[in-house]
């Protein structure tokens, strides 16, 4: 589905791209942040983790692999061990090749309902990979990891699996529609004894001669020229229903894949008043989720290796915040920079404030 058809290429697509398009802002001195940021760029963190999330989306789970210097990958990973360019490289490894052990059944670890450890296959054999040496993602979680049995175990559905419905009714709609459009004009001739004498070999021959020469002197000169027992008519399809009928369709497939009309199908919002903000601050919200929940957790013990290999030591006030995706246009800049005048000046008119707090 992902190779043949734009939909469900798009819906697995769409959500990696905008939570990792605007990425991250680090909040700690310059020189601290251009090293942590160029230790991204030479890594491809964020090339990386889109891939990852793609990946995930479409065959249920993904990892990413961090490349230190540490030669046993099946013990777990220390960050406070991680001294400057500690994090050699980043690996995307798709579910196909990982596969989880064994399901922590301790109620009292961390790692409760979660994978022990995972085993990696590939042309050097089989190897051994502790969970923190992983950033794992999965695509659709499943209701119960305990349900899960065979290539599944450990990881989640593809996001097509809910949705292949959709798209496929969507498929064949729109394809059903455009097999349509070929036949919107049909020509009809009706000719006196046709059934009778069709058998005939050299009728048939001088009918399609008939045809030709009728459909040419139509061509050049407009004008169809017929006997006068025959008869000639031109049916047409009508259209008037079916844009409507195929935005039903197409609204329920961005409606499964939780993705607003106006961002899957790239269409103007609909309505007389209607400027899809409201649609957009929504899916906008969804993306943070997405990184707050989703992203951010799994990079948790990469973040720490990045910002070790990167200062060689970890200031506690060092962290990052999600970068807003909502642009805001220059007139809607300029009155916030007015807002924000105003109230400096209104607090400094109020005189309950030093003199050294407002120059700040």
């Amino acid at each position: 589905m992902y190779r043949v058809s734009w939909l469900a290429r798009k819906i697995v697509d769409i959500i990696p791209l905008d939570a990792t398009r605007q990425w991250r802002k680090w909040q700690a001195d310059a020189a601290q942040i251009e090293a942590i940021e160029a230790l991204e760029k030479r890594l491809g963190l964020r090339v990386k983790i889109k891939e990852a999330l793609t990946k995930a989306r479409l065959f249920g789970g993904a990892a990413i692999y961090i490349g230190t210097r540490d030669t046993d990958p099946s013990k777990p990973l220390m960050p406070e061990r991680i001294g400057r360019d500690g994090v050699r490289y980043l690996a995307v490894i798709p579910r196909q090749q990982l596969s989880a052990i064994e399901l922590e059944s301790d109620p009292a670890t961390e790692r409760y309902g979660l994978p022990k450890a995972y085993q990696l296959s590939g042309s050097s054999g089989v190897q051994i990979i502790h969970p923190s040496r992983l950033v794992v993602f999965v695509g659709a979680a499943l209701p119960d990891a305990t349900l899960a049995s065979g290539p599944e175990y450990g990881w989640g559905d593809s996001v097509l699996t809910a949705t292949q419905d959709a798209i496929k009714h969507a498929d064949a709609t729109l394809a059903n529609v455009a097999s349509m459009v070929f036949e919107s004009k049909v020509d009809v001739v009706k000719i006196p004894g046709f059934m009778e004498q069709v058998a005939d070999k050299e009728y048939r021959k001088r009918v399609m001669e008939r045809l030709q020469l009728a459909g040419i002197a139509k061509g050049i000169n407009g004008m169809l020229v017929l006997d006068a027992e025959e008869e000639y008519e031109t049916k047409q399809l009508g259209f008037g229903q079916l844009p409507e009928l195929m935005d039903r369709f197409l609204q329920v497939v961005s409606g499964a894949a939780d993705i607003p009309a106006t961002r899957l199908l790239g269409q103007s919002p609909a309505g007389l008043s209607s400027t899809g903000e409201a649609d957009t601050r929504n899916y906008y919200d969804r993306i943070r989720a997405v990184q707050e929940l989703d992203i951010g957790p799994a990079m948790q013990v990469l973040d720490e290796c990045l910002i070790r290999s990167a200062l060689g030591n970890r200031p506690p006030e060092v962290h990052y915040e999600w970068a807003s995706l909502w642009q805001s246009t220059p007139e809607q800049r300029a009155t916030t920079g007015k807002t924000v005048a105003d109230t400096i000046v209104a607090l400094n008119n109020t005189k309950l404030w030093p003199v050294d707090v407002m120059a700040e």
